[in-house]
C-alpha cells in the first residue's frame, strides 16, 4: 500500500496519451521537426533510431500489416515516409481526438496555458515523450506496431523514458491518464509510484465500479482541463488531487499496491 505523505513539491506532472487523430490540414510549409529542439534531449538518439526504422517499415510491402491499419490509412503510412521534410507544427495543435477535443488546449487562458506547458507531458510511440510546446509533423505510428528490427516499442521506450519521468515529476505527484499500451512504456520506481495516481473512468453496475471504455477519453480530457483551470497552488498529494478532482467530479482515491488509483465516475443511461 503506498504511503500518504502530508506534503510534495508543487510540481505536478500530468501524462497523456497520444491521438491516433491528427491535424493534418492547413499546414503546408514549415520547417520540418528538429530532434535536438524537442523536450528531454537525451531521447533524441532513441528518436533518431525509432523514425529511421518507421520510415523504412512504412515504405515496405506490408507496412499496413506492421503498422496494424487498414487500407483507408494507406496515405498516412506513406506520408510517413516523408517525415523529415513535413512541416512540423505545435503538439497543442497536432492531436485533435476525443481527449485532446476536450482538454481543449489551444482556447485556454493564458494562465492555464503556462501550467499545460509546464505540467503536461505525451508519451509517444514515435517521440517518446513531448512537451506541449514541441514541434513535429503528423505522423502514423501506435505503441503496439512492428517496425523493421526494432521488436516491441514499450519494451524500448522503457528503459529510456523512466529517468526523463522521474525527472520531469520532481519530488511532485504524477496524474497517470495514459491507455494501457502507452502506460505499459513506463514503469515508476517504487517511490514514485507512490505519489502517482491512475485516472480510471467507471460507472457502477450491479453495486460495483467497474471501468468503461465508453466516454473514457472525454472524461479523462475534462479532467485534465479542470486542473489546468482551478486558481489556487496544485495539488501537492494524491489526497489533494482527490479533492480537486472532486471539485467538478465524482470521484475516489483508491489504494493499491504502491500506487494510487481515481475512478472518476460517469453515469449515462443509454448505456448497456
Amino acid at each position: 500500500m503506498p504511503v500518504a505523505a502530508p506534503y510534495y513539491a508543487l510540481r505536478v506532472l500530468v501524462l497523456l496519451p497520444p491521438s491516433e487523430a491528427k491535424a493534418r490540414d492547413g499546414v503546408r510549409r514549415g520547417a520540418p521537426v528538429d530532434l535536438r529542439s524537442l523536450s528531454g534531449r537525451e531521447l533524441t538518439a532513441a528518436r533518431e533510431h525509432v523514425l529511421g526504422r518507421l520510415i523504412e517499415t512504412s515504405g515496405s510491402p506490408d507496412a499496413l500489416r506492421r503498422l496494424g491499419v487498414g487500407a483507408t490509412l494507406a496515405g498516412e503510412v506513406e506520408n510517413n515516409t516523408r517525415l523529415r521534410q513535413a512541416p512540423a507544427r505545435r503538439v497543442s495543435d497536432l492531436y485533435t481526438g476525443v481527449l485532446y477535443a476536450a482538454l481543449g488546449l489551444p482556447d485556454l487562458p493564458s494562465a492555464a496555458r503556462v501550467r499545460a506547458a509546464r505540467q503536461l507531458l505525451v508519451v509517444s510511440a514515435l517521440w517518446g515523450a513531448l512537451r506541449v510546446h514541441d514541434r513535429v509533423p503528423a505522423y502514423r505510428l501506435s505503441m503496439g506496431a512492428d517496425l523493421a528490427g526494432l521488436g516491441p516499442l514499450a519494451a524500448f521506450w522503457r528503459p529510456r523514458l523512466g529517468p526523463v519521468l522521474a525527472r520531469a515529476a520532481g519530488q511532485g505527484i504524477v496524474v497517470d491518464c495514459l491507455s494501457g499500451a502507452y502506460r505499459a512504456a513506463w514503469t515508476p520506481s517504487p517511490e514514485l509510484a507512490e505519489r502517482t495516481l491512475a485516472v480510471r473512468v467507471v460507472r457502477e453496475q450491479g453495486g460495483q465500479q467497474r471501468a468503461v471504455s465508453h466516454l473514457a477519453k472525454l472524461t479523462r480530457g475534462q479532467v485534465v482541463r479542470h486542473l489546468l483551470l482551478r486558481p489556487g497552488s496544485p495539488p501537492r498529494s494524491p489526497a489533494a488531487a482527490e479533492a480537486a478532482v472532486r471539485e467538478a467530479f465524482e470521484c475516489q482515491l483508491v489504494a493499491g499496491p504502491g500506487s494510487w488509483r481515481l475512478d472518476v465516475s460517469v453515469r449515462e443511461t443509454s448505456w448497456p
